[in-house]
């Protein structure tokens, strides 16, 4: 069969018609060229550089080795599961506790209106507040010598001479997640507060009426309302907490060892994330963009897989 070519008086409308629906396309073009060349494109190019051995500190050309760099950070990289270990501690010690107390704070205030905005505003001050502020400000708090924690210790007699806070390794975790709980409590407290707005009041009080005490309307009326609300916080939680990077970075990129070079990941390494030791791969002590294109890419695998088990408890959850 042969196709009727368009005749000149159809040219006319076909040229109408694609003006006339042209114009929404060349709209949102300008997007979808702004996120192909500055999200998607790197994306990519970032998966064929993890493909490759280029280490840019000898300006050495791209050589494709396949997936070595992929089996090297699982199977022989003790730094790689090094620092998940302790990104996992990281998110052990404050999630669990930042979510209860968040909760708590929010159910509090919420039925404190005299007093709300000004809490909510004194707590959400340190999540607004600039990570590189906050981190000297936890540096002067914890230093060894003149820090403010060891003053105040040994004014009250409480320790006979100061804490190396910074330079042990079990102590500087606590300081980290310290420092993480401070500064996000207000942001937890925040979305709760909403999740709580959104609860019928007629609830509360039909359960206040049947003689339900305060315990009872929480665990039975409130927790199962913000039960969504806690899914996106700890999923969000976990995929933040493997993205950690700011806190023990600003805190202890400045320590020095004995021979005269830099502690990467604070003391004993106990305070490298995934995040940290891909940066100090790639830009850092070294310039091996193949290596840490696969180890972000690594952390990316796990990211998927805590978040599709944490997923899978709550749903399984509600299912029951």
């Amino acid at each position: 069969m042969s196709t009727q070519p368009i005749t000149i008086t159809e040219r006319p409308k076909f040229r109408e018609k694609f003006k006339k629906h042209c114009w929404p396309y060349l709209f949102v073009l300008p997007f979808f060229l702004i996120y192909f060349v500055f999200n998607l494109f790197p994306v990519i190019f970032s998966f064929i550089i993890s493909l490759t051995n280029w280490d840019t500190l000898y300006l050495a050309e791209r050589k494709f080795i396949g997936f070595a760099n992929y089996i090297n950070i699982f199977t022989n990289n003790p730094f790689f599961w090094r620092s998940i270990w302790n990104t996992a501690l990281f998110m052990i010690g404050y999630i669990p506790l930042i979510i209860i107390l968040g909760l708590l704070l929010a159910v509090v205030l919420f039925n404190i209106p005299q007093c709300k905005r000004l809490f909510q505003t004194l707590n959400l001050l340190p999540y607004i507040t600039t990570p590189v502020a906050i981190g000297i400000i936890f540096s002067f708090i914890f230093d060894w010598s003149n820090g403010l924690l060891n003053r105040l210790l040994i004014a009250f007699h409480v320790i006979p001479d100061g804490v190396n806070w910074l330079g042990i390794g079990t102590l500087a975790r606590i300081v980290v997640i310290l420092l993480i709980f401070w500064r996000n409590l207000g942001y937890y407290l925040m979305i709760y507060l909403a999740g709580l707005t959104g609860i019928p009041a007629e609830l509360n009080e039909a359960a206040i009426v049947d003689g339900a005490s305060k315990p009872q309307i929480f665990f039975h009326i409130t927790l199962p309302f913000l039960r969504p609300i806690t899914l996106f916080l700890v999923v969000t939680s976990i995929i933040g907490g493997f993205q950690l990077f700011d806190e023990p970075y600003l805190l202890f990129s400045g320590g020095m060892a004995s021979n005269g070079l830099q502690i990467v990941g604070g003391p004993d390494r106990a305070c490298l994330t995934t995040v940290w030791y891909f940066f100090d791969t790639a830009f850092h002590s070294t310039t091996k963009l193949g290596l840490g294109s696969a180890i972000s890419y690594g952390l990316f695998m796990v990211i998927l897989v805590f978040s599709i088990f944490s997923l899978k408890i709550f749903t399984g959850k509600e299912e029951r």
